[in-house]
């Protein structure tokens, strides 16, 4: 099996703003979606929802000895943020492509193969 990174892109992600309601509406979607993999023969290997964007850190790594530097976000603007990840194992391309359809959102996605690394 081949395994791929599905980024979840939200517009204007607010976890902070999700209510119990909410919250309990999207985990049956996504446990939906992680039947139909299961159904379709492959894996959900693990996946999150993320903070906003204004809860997390950029750092640029150390350059020639100097130190490094973390940044609070939210970062350079955009009208989407990655609210969330599943990693997936299925056959090929094409059924990861039809899977990854299947996520739940209102925002886009992106699907990455994961490199086969020695």
């Amino acid at each position: 099996m081949k395994e791929y990174i599905v980024l979840i892109r939200e517009p204007q992600w607010d976890s902070s703003a999700v209510t119990e309601e909410q919250w309990a509406a999207a985990m049956q979607e996504h446990g939906a979606f992680a039947q139909a993999v299961a159904a379709a023969g492959g894996q959900v290997l693990g996946g999150d929802a993320l903070e906003s964007s204004d809860k997390a850190v950029r750092i640029t790594p150390a350059r020639d000895g100097a130190p490094a530097v973390f940044t609070d976000g939210p970062f350079t603007e955009t009208k989407e943020v990655i609210s969330g990840y599943y990693k997936i194992a299925v056959e090929n391309e094409q059924q990861a492509r039809e899977l990854a359809a299947l996520v739940p959102t209102e925002g886009v996605l992106e699907l990455f193969p994961v490199m086969d690394t020695p």
